[in-house]
């Protein structure tokens, strides 16, 4: 069988037609014990700085997510073809006023933790209220930072009383820091180091590691759950690799049978090029991953807007995407992606096309003194093994301006967080995997009080006006226009420089089924989709 390319089509919301990989039912070994094998380069490793890597209350990285999705259940779920949330550990939820400020979910009936014990409201009232007062330095608490108080009515009943009104909320309650943890299991006020999860969602988790790291992550599907979900495979072994090509050269021997995040752009145009005989499929998704350079806006050397200023007008995305990921990336002009309702681009609006000329004007106009020395840093093992030539690129179009002497420095993750965290980084480059597609987070968890930047930055017209009235409305066509004023400011201000957003990609052998669903455009893996057979 020939190696193929299964394109779906990019738009949020609307459920993609169901394409499987088709093929002989000989490829890929998997696991011994026929456990579907699924590689990754995401790292999990637990440190001094971040002991808690599994913890609901701290995680916040699309790799940590995506192995407490397959575990923690969550009131609310994001369905596989996109659109508004549907409930999962909850039979039903909604609001029960007119102003979105009171928000009500009932339990499933006989839910229960995979270790047998009974899930209640105040098991969820515990685990919402936990996260919120632990607050970690991870920022991830900061996703519920509109609720007031939770309330419970008997062992089924949740009730949510929000500060003010916020019409993403039911999307916040399908993210993992709103997973349901039994009490018996989590101290109420401190984080549960290492690597075990314990929960109520479709797999149950067993690591085996090498030092600090976890190696394989076995999920074995949990005979006490009930949601949602339908449960397509018993077990799944998520492999990590210490980079793509070690991840590849697994699928080619068939040591692994499902490859997904990060392949390089010469391993997916490889794939998508190959014919002839090759036991592979290639899967291109919807996504909605967001590269940009943040700033800390108190770092002396960036502290005057003119400098940010200068770089956004110099930077070209276009020659960027194009030199590093082809067709796999498109420019990004705003913090919000182009599919997402609200989108505006605001930065080409603002900044045309590059122009060095005006980068220059601009630093003369701020008294800047030329060429301003920076130093770009970016993390050498989380986005992918392509991060350093892009940071590569950007240090050849900043410098040839003759405006800036930039200097690129790359940092391993586990290192790389702490430090950013700290603000001992001048500019940074990041990515972002939304926690839910809608353009509400890709603005409030950069820009909000309790940003998970800790970034200096602060406006008060986006704090205090801009952010809750968008969250008032409930069709979010109608919230565009608040939106729109953001992205507006950010282009002014430039806390943060966007550059690009991306694609996704899934190779698997051709006996793997469901490789379509297995990841939603918010980069959330869906093991549970997965399965081993012959499809024609």
């Amino acid at each position: 069988m020939n190696r193929k390319t299964l394109v779906l089509p990019a738009v949020v919301g609307l459920l993609a037609p169901v394409l499987a990989a088709c093929g002989g039912s000989d490829s890929g070994s998997g696991g011994d014990d026929g456990a579907i094998v699924v590689g990754t380069t995401d790292r999990f490793t637990a440190t001094k700085d971040a002991p808690a890597p599994f913890d609901p209350a701290y995680s916040y990285d699309v790799g940590t997510w995506n192995v407490l999705r397959q575990t923690v259940q969550t009131l609310m779920i994001q369905p596989k073809g996109d659109g508004d949330p549907v409930p999962e550990a909850a039979q039903s939820c909604g609001f029960t006023d007119s102003g979105n400020e009171r928000y009500a979910c009932k339990l499933r009936d006989g839910l229960k933790f995979s270790n047998g014990d009974p899930v209640t409201a105040e098991d969820v009232k515990f685990s919402i209220d936990r996260a919120r007062s632990i607050k970690a330095d991870s920022g991830v608490f900061a996703l519920l930072s509109t609720i007031d108080t939770v309330e419970t009515q008997g062992d089924n009943e949740v009730i949510f009383h929000l500060k003010t009104a916020d019409a993403t909320f039911p999307f916040k309650l399908s993210t993992p820091v709103a997973g349901i943890v039994n009490p018996a299991d989590y101290d109420k006020g401190k984080l549960r180091e290492g690597f075990a999860i314990d929960g109520s969602g479709p797999y149950t988790l067993k690591t085996e590691t090498d030092g600090d790291a976890v190696t394989k992550a076995v999920f074995t599907k949990n005979p006490e759950y009930k949601g949602v979900l339908d449960v397509k495979n018993e077990k799944v072994d998520m492999v990590s690799f210490e980079d793509a090509d070690a991840m590849g050269a697994a699928l080619d021997k068939g040591d692994i049978d499902v490859m997904t995040r990060t392949m390089t752009p010469e391993q997916i145009k490889k794939l998508s090029d190959a014919a002839g005989g090759n036991k592979e499929s290639l899967v291109e998704l919807a996504g909605l991953e967001i590269r940009y350079l943040a700033f800390n806006t108190s770092a002396p050397t960036v502290k005057t807007k003119a400098v940010r200023q200068a770089m956004a007008q110099v930077i070209n995305r276009s020659e960027l995407v194009s030199a590093v990921y082809g067709t796999q990336a498109e420019p990004l002009y705003s913090l919000v992606p182009a599919s997402v309702t609200g989108h505006s681009n605001s930065f080409f609006n603002t900044y045309g096309d590059p122009d060095p000329a005006k980068a220059k004007a601009l630093l003369k106009e701020a008294d800047v003194s030329t060429p301003v020395k920076l130093t770009l840093n970016y993390t050498t093992d989380h986005y992918g093994a392509a991060t350093k030539q892009e940071f590569e690129q950007l240090q050849k179009q900043l410098n040839a301006s003759g405006l800036f002497d930039v200097t690129i420095k790359g940092t391993p993750w586990e290192t790389f967080v702490p430090a950013e965290r700290k603000g001992q980084y001048e500019v940074y480059g990041m990515g972002w995997f939304p926690d839910f597609p809608d353009a509400d987070n890709f603005l409030a968890p950069f820009l909000d009080k309790d940003n998970f930047l800790k970034s200096p930055y602060k406006n008060g017209d986006i704090i205090d006006d801009l952010i809750p009235q968008s969250r008032r409305v409930a069709d979010r066509l109608t919230a565009a226009k608040s939106l729109t004023k953001i992205q507006d400011i950010v282009a002014q201000d430039v806390p943060v420089i966007p550059l690009w957003q991306g694609k996704q990609y899934v190779a698997s052998s051709d006996d793997i089924t469901g490789t379509a669903y297995v990841l939603n455009s918010s980069a959330s893996l869906q093991l549970w989709e997965l399965s081993r057979g012959v499809s024609g």
